[in-house]
């Protein structure tokens, strides 16, 4: 995917070679200015101090310090003013605020009292070259500091600068981490869920099972015929367990039984769906969803019904994504009764998808990379010791397969 030129022109600047670069660039451009036009020795070696500390800016922070100061010999050596002290002087006190070196009221403050000191060596030179400098004490001599009231307003908007663009990239990256810690917790609480309904539905299918163990032991003693006394009590042992069995399980589970809000009946006596209500999950969507196909090859077999539930489960929630966010796309969804005991499931659409290098929490069914219906169709899938895979299609579109193994050949 193609980045935007400001994106490139940021990702350059976070570089590590950009301040050698940059600061390389401002002491050839200081070396071309003292040739064209000398100074005296102070003049000279500031002017180059000042340019070339600009290297290690980002390496060792604390330099911009000499930067500036070196920068304001530079200038009070000599009263011509160098393109090269000029960049190298705002991009140091920029520096200073960028990276926190003082507080910013102490930067502007150093900064206004050496321009304080620059202003007064220039005075003393502009009366040595006999201009009219007029006293400190009469009128119109407060237009001297006209340049020590210029480089302070100049040092307080470089750091000033430099500060808010450090207080505006903290503030991006306290919003990215809470932004993470977001999802992080919108995952968990998804996970949470689909392990919840899983445990609702696997209280239904235990308790299904116990319960029968119950009848047929209680109902073992009565038409069973030629039974011991010691085998009537093992039955009724066995019944009293199972029984027994079922209040720990409704103790523990029942209050998992029915979701948040529904209260209905119809939660309580719904049956369980299976592969064989995939024609009808199909119909469904094919009735809001757009047009899709059904596709089984193999033998059907009658799995254990938690296979059977976390299959369907998860065909209806590849579904219900291929709805939300490829309306209208052609969906197939294939049922494999492979060799080995192993049930593969895939559904794929021929939707937007996702794109190559894409990262697979930003597909289909993911808001802001959360991905709640991938956790919880991953979890249906671990639940049985399966593995589910989702992403961009071979052909395009998306792809959800899983594949759930339900014994050893």
């Amino acid at each position: 995917m193609s980045t935007s030129p400001q994106q490139r022109l940021r990702d350059w600047i976070a570089a590590p070679v950009y301040p050698w670069i940059t600061g390389g660039a401002v002491t050839v451009g200081a070396v071309v200015e003292l040739i064209a036009v000398p100074g005296g020795v102070t003049t000279t070696v500031g002017v180059l101090v000042s340019a070339a500390s600009l290297m290690w800016r980002r390496s060792f922070p604390p330099v911009a310090m000499l930067t500036v100061a070196a920068g304001l010999i530079a200038f009070a050596g000599d009263v011509n003013l160098y393109v090269s002290i000029m960049v190298s002087g705002l991009t140091g006190c920029y520096s200073l605020g960028r990276n926190r070196v003082l507080h910013p009221a102490l930067a502007v403050a150093g900064g206004a009292l050496g321009a304080v000191c620059v202003n007064l060596v220039h005075i003393n030179t502009w009366s040595r070259m006999d201009l009219p400098v007029p006293a400190l004490w009469e009128k119109g001599s407060l237009s001297l500091f006209a340049e020590s009231f210029l480089l302070t307003v100049v040092v307080f908007g470089a750091v000033m600068m430099g500060d808010a663009v450090r207080s505006r990239e903290e503030t991006r990256t306290e919003r990215s981490l809470a932004q993470a810690k977001l999802i992080a917790m919108e995952r968990q609480q998804a996970a949470e869920a689909e392990r919840a309904a899983i445990a609702r539905e696997l209280h239904d299918i235990v308790s299904h099972s116990v319960s029968m163990i119950a009848v047929q032991a209680e109902s073992a003693t009565y038409t069973t015929p030629g039974l011991t006394p010691e085998a009537r009590d093992g039955f009724q042992q066995i019944a009293g367990t199972a029984r027994s069995s079922m209040a720990e399980l409704r103790r523990l589970l029942g209050v998992l039984r029915t979701p948040p809000g529904d209260t209905g009946p119809a939660a309580l006596t719904a049956p369980q769906p299976t592969l064989d209500h995939l024609a009808e999950l199909v119909e469904q969507h094919r009735a809001v969803g757009g047009p899709a196909e059904l596709r089984i090859t193999g033998e059907r077999v009658a799995l254990p019904a938690a296979w059977e539930l976390s299959a369907y489960r998860i065909a209806q929630e590849a579904l219900t994504n291929a709805r939300k966010h490829a309306p209208g796309a052609r969906t197939v969804v294939e049922v494999d009764y492979g060799a080995g005991r192993l049930l593969t499931l895939r559904v794929r659409d021929d939707g937007p998808g996702t794109g190559p290098g894409s990262d697979p929490g930003s597909g289909p069914d993911s808001v802001a990379g959360t991905g709640h219906g991938l956790t919880g169709m991953r979890e249906r899938a671990a639940l049985v010791g399966g593995r589910l895979t989702a992403g961009a299609g071979p052909d395009g579109g998306f792809l959800v397969e899983a594949e759930l193994p339900w014994g050893s050949g």
